[in-house]
């Protein structure tokens, strides 16, 4: 089987969302601080150190929105199945991804100075918008090829 570029862009950025949902799943095991280096907010901090459900829900419906974007990046290189909503799925992924890359930059500067993790965080996210661009476009070509045969 022959991987081509796009394919290879989608996969990669498939991982990258699936290893955030894991980075996710174990900052509600590793408690507050955990939280905190990955800058979530102040409000769901405070439900990590009060015990309350809204840190752990909340971090697991966002962990489970990274693996739906894992799943739809593995099912439009062909890895799963192919999953409904397909194509849709990925313009939405690239766009949300997009605009997560983008819309932080002119909060990168604080009065501390440039936050690193933002900048960092960022540039991952707009890589994997661009990755599941990259997906969609493929995902359009397939859809003409198999209309033209």
């Amino acid at each position: 089987m022959v991987v081509g570029i796009k394919a290879k862009l989608l996969i990669s950025g498939g991982v990258i969302a699936a290893v955030a949902a894991i980075w996710h799943v174990l900052c509600i095991f590793g408690g507050p601080s955990w939280f905190a280096f990955a800058r979530a907010p102040q409000q769901i901090i405070t439900s990590a150190e009060q015990g309350t459900l809204l840190a752990p829900v909340g971090t697991l419906i966002v962990a489970g929105l990274m693996f739906a974007c894992t799943l739809f990046a593995f099912s439009a290189t062909g890895l799963i199945r192919k999953l409904p909503l397909l194509t849709p799925a990925l313009v939405t992924i690239a766009l949300l991804c997009t605009v997560r890359g983008l819309i932080a930059v002119p909060f990168f500067l604080t009065p501390a100075g440039a936050d690193l993790w933002q900048i960092i965080a960022s540039s991952v996210w707009l890589y994997v918008g661009i990755c599941f661009i990259a997906g969609a476009l493929l995902q359009f070509s397939a859809g003409k090829k198999h209309l033209q045969s």
